[in-house]
């Protein structure tokens, strides 16, 4: 006796590949999603999603809101790229004066005018910036995660910095600038403060200072908390991963061992 054939329409094939492949897609929050398709830090997604200006198939929406790689995702009233580009990731030895933006209306240069012209045509952002005034390593990458982790205030990565103040630091100021203090609504504090190598015996002025966070411009507030001016501000690490042979102004891409460096 032949088996009798069941018929299974078309479209219901379809219908359940789809289903499929869709379940097969887990939904990841918004800012995870900005970031690995290259945009901005996850940190400073979050930031523009609170601003409302991310959009998911039409809507804006809440921090903490989730979505798929497949959804229309508009950030800025552009829609995001899906299509990922190689990873790359350097350092810049940032000379004062220049700002850490991808674009500025009122800024004459940006650390990416920096950059050589085949990397000024790809998606690049800066992983934590350094302000106008200040100097030194700068990292700028595509990839989304590695910012996220750099930059992270759970991420503990020691950045040293060079400090110049308009007088000597007083000896009994260096356990209150470690202990911390609240200004302007933030808990400033660093992580060690030593003399840097200096030609003047005994100057006091110049300092290295170790950070394992980073909150905007937090040195040079730290040191105004307590009635000092930072005049020279110098980053000259990150992780284990140190500012050396590198011209004002210069790059050098990092390889994956050096990445892995910059992690701590």
């Amino acid at each position: 006796m032949q088996a009798r054939k069941t018929k299974f329409p078309l479209t219901n094939l379809i219908s359940s590949l789809s289903s499929i492949y869709m379940n097969s897609i887990e939904p990841e929050r918004v800012q995870k999603i900005i970031a690995n398709a290259g945009i901005c830090s996850r940190r400073e997604a979050e930031k523009l999603i609170e601003a409302g200006k991310v959009r998911v198939n039409g809507k804006t929406i809440e921090l903490g809101t989730k979505a798929l790689t497949t959804d229309a995702i508009f950030v800025n009233n552009k829609p995001i790229l899906k299509a990922k580009e190689t990873p790359i990731t350097l350092i810049l030895n940032k000379p004062k004066g220049i700002i850490c933006s991808n674009s500025d209306p009122f800024a004459t240069q940006t650390v990416f005018d920096l950059l050589p012209s085949d990397l000024q045509k790809k998606r690049l952002f800066c992983a934590g910036r350094l302000d106008k005034d200040s100097e030194g390593m700068l990292v700028i990458t595509n990839d989304g995660a590695l910012a996220n982790q750099l930059t992270h205030p759970s991420a503990n990565i020691i950045k040293r910095y060079r400090v110049t103040l308009n007088k000597d630091l007083k000896p009994n100021d260096i356990p209150k600038l470690l202990e911390g203090i609240e200004f302007e609504g933030d808990l400033l504090k660093a992580d060690k403060i030593i003399p840097a190598p200096t030609d003047k015996e005994g100057d006091r002025r110049k300092l290295e200072v170790h950070l394992s966070h980073g909150k905007k411009r937090e040195i040079r507030r730290l040191f105004e908390a307590h009635r000092y001016y930072v005049k020279k501000l110098v980053r000259i690490q990150i992780g284990k991963i140190q500012l050396k042979n590198i011209a004002k102004g210069g790059i050098k891409i990092l390889s994956k061992k050096e990445i892995e460096r910059l992690l701590g």
